[in-house]
Protein backbone atom coordinates (compact mmCIF):
# COMPACT_ATOMS: atom_id res chain seq x y z
CA UNK A 1 0.00 0.00 0.00
CA UNK A 2 1.43 3.66 -1.06
CA UNK A 3 0.91 6.52 0.87
CA UNK A 4 -0.20 9.66 -0.40
CA UNK A 5 2.32 12.61 0.27
CA UNK A 6 -0.21 16.16 0.31
CA UNK A 7 1.95 18.79 -1.07
CA UNK A 8 1.72 21.98 1.05
CA UNK A 9 1.57 24.84 -0.75
CA UNK A 10 4.65 27.51 -0.35
CA UNK A 11 3.73 30.40 2.27
CA UNK A 12 3.35 33.64 0.51
CA UNK A 13 4.85 36.32 1.52
CA UNK A 14 4.00 38.89 -1.11
CA UNK A 15 0.50 39.38 -2.30
CA UNK A 16 -0.58 42.01 -4.64
CA UNK A 17 -2.76 44.50 -4.46
CA UNK A 18 -5.70 42.95 -6.33
CA UNK A 19 -5.12 39.97 -3.49
CA UNK A 20 -4.40 42.29 -0.70
CA UNK A 21 -7.39 44.44 -1.45
CA UNK A 22 -9.18 40.72 -0.83
CA UNK A 23 -7.49 39.31 1.95
CA UNK A 24 -9.16 42.66 3.91
CA UNK A 25 -11.96 42.49 1.89
CA UNK A 26 -11.64 46.40 1.06
CA UNK A 27 -11.49 47.68 -2.60
CA UNK A 28 -7.95 47.94 -4.33
CA UNK A 29 -8.46 51.78 -4.67
CA UNK A 30 -8.51 52.07 -0.90
CA UNK A 31 -4.99 49.51 -0.91
CA UNK A 32 -3.73 52.37 -3.32
CA UNK A 33 -4.88 54.63 -0.95
CA UNK A 34 -3.19 53.18 2.30
CA UNK A 35 0.24 52.64 0.21
CA UNK A 36 0.24 56.27 -0.97
CA UNK A 37 0.03 57.14 2.77
CA UNK A 38 2.63 55.14 3.97
CA UNK A 39 0.11 53.11 6.02
CA UNK A 40 0.59 50.05 4.07
CA UNK A 41 4.75 49.04 3.47
CA UNK A 42 5.74 48.03 -0.40
CA UNK A 43 8.05 46.02 -1.96
CA UNK A 44 9.13 46.79 -5.70
CA UNK A 45 10.58 44.34 -7.74
CA UNK A 46 11.09 45.84 -11.36
CA UNK A 47 7.77 47.66 -11.90
CA UNK A 48 5.71 45.59 -9.92
CA UNK A 49 4.32 46.65 -6.56
CA UNK A 50 4.20 43.45 -3.93
CA UNK A 51 2.46 43.75 0.10
CA UNK A 52 4.26 41.69 2.56
CA UNK A 53 1.65 39.59 4.04
CA UNK A 54 3.34 40.46 7.86
CA UNK A 55 2.82 44.10 6.95
CA UNK A 56 -1.01 43.60 6.71
CA UNK A 57 -1.25 41.43 9.84
CA UNK A 58 0.23 44.44 11.46
CA UNK A 59 -1.77 47.12 10.46
CA UNK A 60 -5.14 45.11 10.93
CA UNK A 61 -3.67 44.68 14.89
CA UNK A 62 -2.50 48.55 14.83
CA UNK A 63 -6.50 49.07 13.51
CA UNK A 64 -8.28 46.47 16.17
CA UNK A 65 -5.69 48.74 19.06
CA UNK A 66 -6.66 52.03 17.54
Amino acid sequence: MRKTVKKVPPLQLLVTIPEAASMLSIGRTKVTELIAAKSLPTVRIGRSVRIPVASLQKWVEQEISA
